[in-house]
């Protein structure tokens, strides 16, 4: 190569370093990025700035004790995590939850997707450019928050999951709220798609960009509406049914060309499912206990005033949270996954028969996703790695661990 085109080729390339701390990488990602021109020809994900060693955490906490570390991974959906969670645990006890319990966790599962979809809906269409979006989309959210305020006191990460139940139960007048917020939601779903489905500059920014095949994809780990955007029909909810998504019906939103607008589509049309799924929970809601009688023992001490009312409540709960004074568990290993808003979270455990995990892993898909940005960007424009980010809807919260 002569010394013309080397100079020739310093002038046409560059190297650009986006983030950590670039609002659009959703969190501190860095991207190692080189183009020529606007084009991007490597890309090279850099993860790690936000890690807190949950894995190792929790294997020194009791199993019980260990359950508000998950609602530290994806913060954006932590009701998910808890649940996810207990799910993987009581699969290894063989603890079976009552059924008003799955009722009120597939219920509250389904208002944290609908959450965690409108915030990425907000960002993602305020990262292209939409910002009344923005402003639509925090507004319904901020009804779901305080409905979680309502249910169990915390807004963001709520360790409303018990391994065998939940927390504490539903009132009517809580029921009848969360029934109505279904009505109101359809109908703003019309409205976000109103704003953006048919926006000729939303279709020129999204369809066609990060365009991945359904073998690529399932290849390279894709799970979620990241997956299904390419038109794999993959979903936990029904093809490995928990809690009470076997006795509700609802439809998988699917994608065809597997580019940034059918991913949004999947999602968006995924809010109308959820909020169908919350509808049939309150139809279909038993009456009965909210906690596995096999379960007390691992339970929090009773909640609010109850726990100095009750004798003894609060040196039992000194007691559940000491991994000494936990029950045996049975030897052996488990992976378990649940459908979270962005994708498969799989808890894998492996248990030596103590009160606590001997090892935890943890399978999230915000650190799937982000290997795959290379394969989505490379030879697209510079605009549109924000658009390819956003649409993966990545927290690096999880990611790191």
């Amino acid at each position: 190569m002569g010394q013309m085109e080397i100079e020739r080729l310093s002038e046409t390339r560059f190297v650009l370093q986006m983030g950590p701390h670039h609002p659009a990488t959703h969190g501190v990602l860095r991207l190692y990025m080189e183009f020529e021109g606007e084009r991007v020809l490597k890309c090279v994900p850099d993860v790690g700035y936000l890690h807190r060693g949950i894995e190792r955490l929790a294997e020194y906490k009791s199993y019980t004790s260990a359950l508000p570390l998950t609602d530290r991974l994806d913060y954006i959906s932590s009701m998910l995590n808890n649940i996810g969670y207990c799910v993987a645990v009581e699969r290894l006890m063989g603890v079976e939850p009552p059924p008003r319990a799955k009722f009120i966790r597939t219920l509250v599962a389904e208002l944290g997707r609908i959450s965690s979809h409108l915030l990425w809906l907000a960002t993602h269409a305020l990262d292209i450019g939409a910002m009344t979006v923005f402003l639509y989309a925090f507004r319904e959210r901020e009804m779901i928050l305080d409905i979680f305020e309502k249910i169990c006191g915390a807004r963001l990460t709520v360790s409303y999951a018990r391994i065998g139940g939940v927390r504490n139960d539903l009132k009517e007048e809580v029921l009848q709220e969360i029934y109505d917020f279904t009505g109101l939601i359809l109908r703003r779903v019309d409205e976000y798609e109103g704003l953006l489905t048919e926006n000729r500059i939303w279709i020129e920014r999204t369809r066609g960009i990060g365009v991945i095949s359904p073998e690529e994809a399932v290849a390279w780990g894709l799970t979620g509406p990241a997956l299904r955007g390419s038109g794999v029909y993959y979903d936990i909810r029904k093809h490995m049914p928990y809690d009470a998504y076997d006795q509700v019906e609802f439809n998988v939103p699917l994608g065809e060309n597997g580019d940034t607008y059918d991913r949004y589509l999947c999602r968006i049309r995924e809010i109308s499912q959820s909020a169908l799924i919350v509808r049939q929970c309150i139809e279909k809601m038993p009456k009965g206990e909210i906690l596995a009688d096999s379960a007390p023992e691992l339970d929090m001490p009773c909640q609010g005033h109850r726990i100095i009312l009750a004798e003894g409540s609060l040196k039992h709960g000194f007691i559940t949270l000491l991994e000494e004074r936990q029950p045996v568990m049975p030897v052996g290993e488990l992976y378990s996954a649940v459908e979270v808003p962005k994708g498969e979270l799989g808890f894998y455990i492996v248990s030596d028969g103590s009160g606590r995990p001997f090892r935890l892993r943890l399978r999230a898909p915000s650190f799937v996703h982000i290997q795959a940005i290379p394969r989505l960007c490379e030879g697209h424009l510079l605009a549109d790695v924000i658009a390819i980010i956003g649409t993966l809807d990545i927290v690096m919260g999880e990611a790191d661990r």
